[in-house]
């Protein structure tokens, strides 16, 4: 008897729906096809010893299992439960007309128990667009899948639930979650709040300017100055995200499995990776291609703390995402494209002792050790990084004082009217949706200058030696100033404040 049953593989971040046939024969033997790596092809152990301890099993016949496209290979243990059901109904131990209706994923235990799967998002959207009526799964992926609108979906905990719900009608318990009220849950409460920095007014402004244009920042200090603080309050100042980011975001955390019984993601993401990450898990890759952490900071920040302690090699391998804001991953029969939307904010020390030329500092470093230290960093890559500011230490009565700075949901409403202009000027364009994602066609034609503001640029640029890219950022920094002052021109004063966060252009840093 032959019998289809229907699964899914996920390539980068969108699924292809898996259809497998299952043909029970006279005569012996089990015969898995269609280019299954090795966790499904041991799949048939942990089927027959959950069928087992539910009072069900493997006939002892001829098995063929098809998975098509018989092109496309298979990897993942989430296939258990697809072909077991397959198997059963093949086998005649259960009865179902309806099977086909559904997308059916799940990894078994040995007592019939299930374990969550990866990539329940993308394969739930797929399973809607292709008009199946259900998704069942196991139930820690269930709130994920649910986000899809006008899809069933049923978490469940052990095969025998899914067994009676086909041959006895015995009915399953749906997941709905109301879509926008997880959207729309208050943000007003961060975590990490700007109130809690005490003094830093310049660089919580730059931060601030960051975050209104999505411009990359590096912060310049020694140790304690406030850096990291800085940089994890960050994503508390950022706009919401839009429904599409949310949706965007979730799918690429869905593909790695860290969505568990979380629904659909409402807050951007904040990573922040060690100094000895590999090229392969920054950008992502492997045997079969995973998302690295600039495609899971998509829509939110990447934090490298201590930039000149990371590899080379990794940094520079950075440098095309920055500028594509997507990373393209390629092998011998396939390639796959994750998005990697990201604002980078990085840290450093200004020297290996971690403070500047200064002989009162406790660990003192020579000019020469300071140009060997900052050298470690690209001048390319640094060319990408729109503001460098240096981060001073905080002085004690600053840090002593009862009042509390500015918070978050403040600079927030700053932030967002800044973003909701560039939204505005920028709503023809699919690509564009913010000042940092400007191209030099948009900067020429939304950052036009006076002539005194050109003057001022053009000194700046012959003084500090700036390349072309370099040009582009301060223009691109003064337009999202302008645009924090609701002004539809740019000044010499927004010009001014640009060139002045460009701090490792100047002389007496990186030469």
């Amino acid at each position: 008897m032959l019998i289809k049953v229907y699964g899914s593989a996920v390539f980068g971040v969108e699924a292809t729906t898996i259809t497998v046939e299952v043909n029970i024969a006279k005569g012996v033997g089990y015969h898995l096809v269609g280019l299954p790596d090795n966790a499904i092809k041991e799949s048939n152990y942990r089927i027959a010893a959950a069928l087992l301890n539910n009072d069900y099993r493997i006939p002892g016949k001829k098995i063929t299992i098809n998975m098509a496209p018989a092109d496309l290979r298979k990897e993942g243990s989430a296939y258990d439960l697809t072909l077991a059901l397959g198997i059963l109904t093949a086998s005649g131990q259960i009865k179902s007309d309806s099977i086909e209706n559904f997308i059916i994923m799940g990894e078994l235990s040995l007592d019939g128990s299930l374990q969550p799967i990866k990539g329940a998002l993308p394969i739930a959207i797929k399973a809607k667009e292709e008009g199946f009526k259900g998704f069942i799964l196991p139930k820690e992926n269930a709130r994920e899948a649910a986000i899809v609108e006008g899809l069933e979906v049923y978490g469940i905990d052990n095969i025998i639930e899914v067994i009676s719900f086909f041959d006895k009608g015995t009915a399953l318990e749906q997941t709905i979650i109301d879509t926008k009220a997880e959207f729309y849950k208050t943000l007003d409460f961060p975590e990490h709040d700007f109130s809690d920095v005490k003094g830093q007014e310049s660089i919580k402004r730059c931060m601030e300017i960051a975050a209104a244009g999505g411009h990359n920042i590096i912060l310049i200090g020694p140790p304690g100055a406030g850096k990291t603080m800085l940089a994890k309050r960050l994503p508390s100042i950022l706009p919401p995200m839009t429904m599409q980011e949310a949706l965007e975001t979730t799918k690429i955390h869905s593909v790695v499995g860290k969505i568990k019984n979380m629904g659909l993601m409402n807050q951007r993401p904040f990573r922040s990776p060690h100094h000895t990450i590999s090229d392969v898990a920054l950008v992502g890759g492997g045997a079969y291609p995973q998302p690295g952490e600039i495609s899971l900071s998509h829509n939110g920040v990447l934090f490298l703390d201590e930039l000149p302690e990371f590899k080379r090699g990794v940094l520079e391998v950075m440098r095309q995402p920055l500028e594509d804001r997507e990373v393209t991953i390629s092998r011998a029969r396939f390639s796959v494209t994750y998005p990697s939307s990201f604002m980078l904010v990085a840290s450093m020390n200004p020297s290996p002792g971690g403070y500047f030329n200064d002989p009162d500092a406790p660990v003192t470093s020579s000019p020469a050790e300071m140009q060997r230290y900052l050298s470690k960093i690209s001048g390319p890559l640094l060319d990408r990084i729109d503001i460098h500011i240096e981060v001073t230490p905080v002085p004690f009565e600053k840090l002593s004082e009862d009042r509390k700075g500015e918070g978050s949901v403040a600079i927030r409403k700053r932030v967002t009217a800044a973003r909701e202009l560039q939204t505005l000027r920028f709503a023809d364009t699919d690509t564009v949706h913010y000042n940092a994602q400007m191209n030099t066609k948009q900067i020429r034609k939304h950052c036009k200058m006076d002539d005194a503001s050109k003057e001022l640029l053009k000194n700046a640029m012959e003084r500090l030696n700036l390349s072309a890219r370099a040009y582009d950022r301060i223009l691109k920094v003064a337009r999202t100033i302008a645009d924090l002052e609701n002004v539809p021109e740019i000044t010499g004063t927004h010009i001014g404040e640009a060139i002045q966060y460009r701090s490792l252009d100047r002389e007496g840093w990186l030469g």
